[in-house]
Parts: C-alpha cells; structure tokens; sequence
C-alpha cells in the first residue's frame, strides 16, 4: 500500500513539474489590456503624409486600434505605416446600408422595402444615403459576401468590422426624432422595413399568412423573429468567409441585444462574432452615464466574446464625463472602448484618454 502511496506521489510531482507555468508578469499585462481604439474614414486615395499625421496622433494618446473606412488599396498601404508604429488596423465595412453603390445600383429588386410597399433604393428613410439592401435576396447577399472576400485579401488585418448590418431604424433615439419631426411612440410603416417580397413569399410558406396583411405586424413575434433570421444567418455566412482565411470578424452594433431587436431588429447575440462594439451613444436616448455601465453590463451577459464600448465623444461635456464613461465600461466588463472619433479631439480630452490608456 506504501508502495502504491510513493507511486502516486511521484506521479503528481511529475505532473506538476512539466505543467505550463505562467509567466507572473504575462498575466498581469493580460489583465490590463484594455483595449483604446477609434473609428475613422479614408479618401479613396492613399496619402502617405495625412496618415502617418493620423496614426502619430493616436499612438500619442494611447489608441492602439483603428477601425477604418476604407477601400482595400488603401488600407493596404495604411498597414504598413500602423505596423510601424505598433498599431493595429480593422476594415471597417458598411454592410446592408450601401449609399451610392454603383454594383447595386444597377439592381434595384436587391433592396429592401418598407410595409408601404417601397423600395429603399428609392425611398429614403431619414436621410439620402440611408440606401439599404435586402438581407432576403440571393443577389444581395452574394453582393456583401463579395465584399467581405475582397477585404479578406487585405494582408495584416486585426477583423473586418461590419457595420449597418441590421434594417432600417423603425424606431430613433428619442434625441433624434425631433429632427426629423417625428414623434414615434408606435411602429410607422415607413420605417418597417423587412417587407420585400421575397421575405413575405417565405413567410407565407411557413405560416400561410402574408405579413402585409397584418394589422399589427409589431406583435407578431414570428415575422419579427423571422427578419432578425435573415440578418444572422447572413452574419454567420461572413463569419464563415472571414475565418476560412484567418481574419477575425467584428461588427458595430447597437447598445444592447434586446433593445437592438426593438430599435433595428438586430440580435447580436446570435452572431458568431469575435467581438462586438455596441455604440453606447447615450445622449441619443437621452440618457445619463451609468446608462453606459447598464448596456455594457447587459452585453457582456448576453453574449461569449468581447465586447468594446463604442462611446460618442461629443456625448461628454468634459474630460471628467469621458473618464467616467471609460472606467465604468471596463468596470462593467467592457474589454476596451472605441472613440467616434479620436480625430480633431480637443487636447483634454486627449490627455485623459493617454492617462487611461496607461492606467487601464
């Protein structure tokens, strides 16, 4: 029995000596890698000069991940230069919303259409280059999952960041509907957007009921459940096309996943993703601060990858409103935040950002 003990006994100390050991200092750096990171747009023309400016602003601050917008040449040559500097680069793709897109303008059965009946190519909700497809037509999907494979071919990326990938806003902020005359205390037709008829022809074919002829579509929470389907399974096909050649898929999302279903019938949750941004623009729902804590903290509940806090710097009377704002996102779970925009940032405001980023 002694003999059997001793074995055993060496066994383990065995074992424990040819475990991994972590490095003490490697996981008290990963416990601060609090992730700064900024959205920005690109010329379709490369100007060396304008990024390197660019990409030394941020690295004095502390950013040290930038979403672009932007073709490919160009973000082929913007690597390079954040390379150099320690920076890392995302594509930052509009996804469904593809104001002026001269493949898609030439097919105009490819966009979505409201319960009016109209066509979105035609018919702009809110704004001019609100020009959205139909997540329900081949063609169109065809047409996104081409644009993700062409940003796939872009050598050094940190993710292919989907944005606008959701339908129309049937519901703003409460902020922005006095701009648009609006009062929206119920779902307006020219703002409920799913309708195209290829959508309704397989509705019709599971429940045998057309959606258009619903008098509250708003409480059908098949049709509803059925949109936000078409959306996420054409997540999920990106992010197959992203990992097949090693890129990480991102994606802009709004605050949280239920009020994203309501707003923009948008389940994030149901994606895939390697991490998610929600856009906690606060002020656009008339909110406070800890409203930023609250949809963070709801986020990180709902889903298993990280999320980055995407907050809206005009959103901050003060560098001390930011500062809140950042150290309540990672206190609620946030593993970093996104500024829209770091550029043109006023030095206070750039100042806390490199304190934090230090800090953090």
């Amino acid at each position: 029995m002694k003999t059997l003990q001793i074995i055993i006994l060496a066994l383990i100390i065995v074992a424990c000596n040819h475990a991994p050991k972590k490095n003490i200092n490697e996981t008290e750096s990963k416990s601060k890698d609090f992730v700064f990171a900024t959205w920005t747009g690109a010329d379709k023309v490369f100007d060396k000069a304008t990024w390197e400016e660019k990409l030394n602003s941020y690295k004095s601050m502390g950013i040290s991940e930038v979403l672009v917008n932007g073709n490919p040449d160009v973000l082929e040559q913007i690597i390079p230069l954040a390379n150099e500097r320690g920076l890392k680069i995302h594509a930052w793709m509009w996804t469904l919303n593809r104001p002026n897109d001269t493949i898609a303008n030439k097919h105009p059965e490819w966009y979505a259409v409201n319960r009016m009946g109209k066509n979105s190519l035609e018919y702009r909700a809110y704004v001019d280059y609100y020009q959205w497809l139909s997540p329900h037509h081949p063609g169109a999907r065809e047409h996104i999952k081409n644009n993700v494979r062409k940003l796939t071919k872009v050598k050094g990326l940190a993710s292919i960041h989907l944005d606008y990938v959701r339908y129309v806003d049937v519901i703003l902020g409460a902020d922005l509907q006095p701009k648009y005359g609006l009062v929206q205390d119920h779902e307006m037709p020219e703002y409920d957007y799913g309708y195209h008829p290829l959508a309704r022809e397989g509705f019709k074919k599971i429940f045998d009921k057309d959606p258009q002829d619903f008098e509250h579509p708003e409480l059908s929470t098949e049709w509803r459940q059925y949109r936000l389907n078409a959306v996420s399974t054409l997540v999920n096909e990106l992010v197959e096309i992203a990992h097949e050649s090693n890129n990480k898929m991102t994606a802009a999302v709004f605050p949280f996943p239920e009020m994203s279903r309501q707003m923009v019938r948008q389940a994030w949750d149901d994606w895939n993703l390697d991490a998610a941004y929600p856009m906690l623009y606060q002020n656009f729902y008339r909110e406070n601060i800890n409203w930023i804590g609250f949809a963070t903290e709801q986020g990180v509940r709902d889903v298993d990858f990280p999320i980055n806090a995407g907050l809206f710097v005009p959103a901050f009377k003060t560098p001390g409103e930011l500062e809140e704002a950042i150290r309540l996102s990672k206190e609620k779970g946030a593993s970093g935040v996104a500024i829209f925009t770091a550029d043109g940032l006023e030095k206070d405001m750039q100042a806390t950002i490199k304190k934090l980023s230090e800090e953090l």
